[in-house]
């Protein structure tokens, strides 16, 4: 595969990476290792989309 290839199925295989490599990384941290509350039960492990914009300090939208 060319790194200069322009088409929709490269740049998916890439969002998939990028995806998977940030899901895992929210995984792996808790909130109460980054000091923010735990409000209820979760569905998977780790930090929230939410959560991380919140620390990162940019919008849920960003």
């Amino acid at each position: 595969m060319d790194r200069w290839d322009l088409s929709p199925d490269h740049h998916a295989g890439h969002r998939a990476d990028i995806r998977d490599f940030l899901v895992g990384r929210r995984a792996r941290i808790t909130p109460e290792q980054v000091g923010l509350p735990v409000s209820g039960p979760r569905r998977v492990p780790g930090l929230r989309r939410e959560e991380v914009a919140q620390l990162a300090s940019i919008s849920t939208d960003y």
